[in-house]
């Protein structure tokens, strides 16, 4: 699945400007997300640490939980764009790619090395992802 060019756009804008909101007075390095459902709206998220690290919630989970409390368990997602505020290459962690796998194979988006744009079916980047069906 591929998106479009104004839709790309619109999701990295989103993300950027996410990005800005975010709470990282550790490591500094804040991280925006937005999120298309299969609904056609766009959800966005940013990155909340914590002083306890693994209470910290990044970006891309942020943003899908504020989809599915919007659109409920049965929420889908057709893209996730992924973006921080030093526009440094920035791909999502492992968890975060767990839990788009939840919800569909959406395209992501992020800033890959060289500044180039990633855009990868969310199966490339976590193959072989763990389900229980």
């Amino acid at each position: 699945m591929t998106i479009d060019e104004v839709t790309r756009r619109r999701l990295l804008q989103a993300a950027t400007e996410a990005a800005d909101r975010a709470y990282a007075p550790y490591s500094d390095f804040h991280v925006g997300a937005a999120v298309l459902t299969d609904a056609g709206v766009v959800y966005t998220g940013c990155n909340v640490e914590n002083a306890s690290s693994p209470l910290a919630i990044c970006a891309e989970r942020s943003a899908i939980a504020a989809a599915v409390n919007d659109e409920g368990p049965g929420m889908g997602l057709r893209a996730v764009a992924v973006a921080n505020a030093e526009e440094s290459p920035c791909s999502p962690c492992g968890a975060c790619r767990q839990t788009m796998a939840e919800f569909g194979d959406p395209v992501v988006l992020f800033t890959g090395e060289d500044d180039d744009l990633v855009e990868l079916p969310l199966s490339e980047l976590l193959p072989h992802s763990f389900r229980l069906d």
